[in-house]
């Protein structure tokens, strides 16, 4: 093969698909049936970056991936959580079924601390899944953290805001939108599957804060 041909295929906007159509990952229910049924093979690609986009924090993101990240916490794979904006809430987690003792929180100084800590947990093989929340991240830094979950086998989560570049070599990208009852996701990007209609999802246990700052929030009035 030609060196043309190596960095073309490199590229992360191309994907190449196995023999038989099959994807080279294994995958990990979501927990919610609707959404386990519009992704490829039924659940989230472990070994692969997925990416949620968001307006605002507090649309349901974290909700959305808890189930998936209490099975492999209970499996006894660490949950890295790196430089997260806010403090995780230990009780809500616990409701959840999360493992407690499996999640390790990373604090950094710097944007580029953070994406080095991501890349060595996503590498590790010790990880089940890695949470990061980049305010910004090149597209050589995202190729570089998607080789690492495809060396690791891990799930990789970028958190990030809506209103950024739509080339990603993430396997899954998913766009939420906040409802009264859960979350209005729509798929922008799905490796071995075209993108499909946007979905709404009931986000079991909603009312549960996840993270300190949630619980500092005034309560509204009824």
């Amino acid at each position: 093969m030609s060196a043309n041909l190596e960095n073309l295929l490199r590229h992360p906007g191309i994907w190449r698909t196995q023999r038989g159509g099959e994807s080279p990952h294994n995958t990990l229910s979501t927990g919610f049936a609707e959404l386990d049924r519009a992704l490829p093979a039924g659940g989230w690609p472990l070994g692969a970056l997925t990416e949620i986009l968001f307006q605002g924090m507090g649309a349901g993101e974290l909700r959305l991936v808890m189930p998936a990240l209490a099975r492999l916490s209970r499996e006894g794979r660490w949950i890295a959580w790196i430089a997260p904006p806010h403090i995780p809430y230990a009780p809500a987690l616990a409701a959840w079924g999360v493992d407690l003792s499996r999640l390790l929180l990373v604090r950094t100084r710097s944007e580029n601390d953070a994406l080095w800590a991501a890349e060595q947990a996503l590498r590790s093989g010790s990880c089940g899944a890695m949470l990061i929340w980049p305010a910004s991240v090149d597209d050589r830094s995202l190729r570089r953290l998607q080789l690492a979950a495809e060396s690791g086998e891990c799930w990789g989560l970028l958190f990030r805001t809506a209103h950024v570049p739509q080339r990603s070599p993430a396997a899954v990208r998913l766009k939420l939108e906040p409802l009264p009852q859960g979350a209005l996701v729509q798929i922008l990007k799905c490796r071995g599957r075209a993108p499909s209609a946007a979905l709404t999802v009931d986000l079991e246990m909603s009312s549960l804060p996840l993270t300190a700052h949630e619980c500092e929030r005034p309560a509204t009035s009824s």
